[in-house]
């Protein structure tokens, strides 16, 4: 994934990144922020380690102060080649030497920082010992819009991104379903989106039959049967930022009643992007969307948030769901899911990745909503 973002973003790139970052720790009221190993730490440095291990990596970043990265020496000739290296400051340390130590010394004592959700309890508790007068929120609960507003040059990829998936789609639709596993159309998924470009496949969802009544079905051993309805869900990363679409799909002529409540989904689905706009709060995409599947009487089986961000991860804030007043940024990408589902029986999902503009809203997915007859 380095490779890929770092041939895309340059170090001044990087740098406006952390900036931006530094600043919005300011206006939270944060002394600054901690980033530890993950998908924080490439979309603002471009760099991942060769190997996340008990050895201490973070990224240290405060308003007015020059960004410092802490590395391992052993590591650190692949920091000084990751593609923001030149935006920040170095700062290697050797087995023996105390990271924390070295960290404490870039940090206010006192102060409250920001730090990744996914920073190992250990170097936590390090720092804790080390400045027993600081404290730490999760990125997460502190700066959950970090990375929501994507540039233009994320939303290119974030395009590219669904374009392969949508591509992905248009060659599973023509390969055979009926009498073979699960597990199979879902090697077939991972095979198509690498082909076209994904170095990482996160899902790859084959629900038939009653297991599309699973939401987040593994595809395992069943075996599809004419008759079937199918959940078909996949996505992951293609140069480093994610694709994640949904088509529902039958194997032969579907049933009145299968082709009534996949065209509730598809109408419920077009409902919550139709309420996508600027200023919109992003509740009132799930209450769009919503609506539609309790008017037609199915409200209790549309059993999840209609949807969730994505960027250089698959899933992320902000979160299309009640209660979430956030407003909708131009910029931000999410995906747009209702579903029903019908324990025992089948379901229906279907997804698309929208992105808000000054006007609206823009599908990065483009496939056919429509129920679509597989053999």
């Amino acid at each position: 994934m380095t490779g890929s973002t770092a041939a895309t973003f340059t170090a001044d790139d990087y740098r406006a990144r952390m900036e931006r970052a530094a600043r919005a720790a300011a206006e939270a009221g944060l002394a600054g922020l901690l980033v530890a190993p993950g998908p924080d730490l490439v979309w603002l440095t471009g760099y991942t380690p060769p190997a996340v291990t008990e050895r201490l990596t973070l990224l240290v970043l405060a308003a007015g102060q020059d960004p410092v990265l802490v590395v391992p020496a052993l590591e650190a000739p692949d920091a000084h080649r990751a593609a923001g290296a030149a935006a920040l400051t170095l700062r290697d340390w050797t087995d023996g030497k105390d990271p924390y130590a070295a960290t404490a010394a870039l940090l206010d004592a006192s102060g409250r920082f920001g730090i990744s959700d996914n920073a190992w309890a250990l170097h936590l508790l390090a720092l804790q010992q080390a400045l027993p007068g600081s404290s730490y929120a999760s990125l997460t609960e502190a700066l959950p819009m970090l990375r929501a507003v994507k540039d233009t040059a994320e939303l290119d990829l974030m395009a590219a991104a669904g374009a392969a998936a949508d591509a992905t789609f248009e060659e599973i639709r023509n390969l055979p379903f009926a009498g073979r596993r699960e597990s199979e159309v879902a090697a077939d998924l991972d095979r198509l989106l690498r082909g076209h470009g994904h170095e990482q496949v996160d899902f790859t969802i084959v629900a038939s039959g009653p297991n599309g009544a699973n939401p987040h079905h593994e595809a395992g051993e069943r075996v599809i049967a004419r008759g079937d309805m199918i959940v078909l869900d996949f996505g992951g990363l293609r140069d480093g930022y994610g694709s994640d679409t949904s088509r529902t799909v039958h194997v032969g002529e579907p049933t009145d009643e299968e082709r009534r409540v996949h065209d509730i989904v598809r109408e419920a689905q077009e409902a919550g992007f139709r309420a996508v706009r600027p200023g919109a709060a992003c509740q009132d995409v799930d209450r769009a969307a919503r609506r539609v599947i309790a008017d037609a009487g199915y409200g209790e089986y549309f059993i999840h948030r209609t949807g969730h961000g994505i960027g250089v991860t698959t899933h992320e804030p902000p979160y299309m769901i009640e209660g979430e007043e956030r407003p909708l940024v131009p910029g931000m990408c999410f995906s747009v899911e209702p579903g029903i589902y019908l324990p025992g029986r089948f379901g229906v999902r279907i997804e698309d990745i929208v992105t808000v503009t000054e006007e609206g809203g823009r599908r990065l997915n483009t496939t056919t909503r429509e129920l679509v007859i597989v053999e």
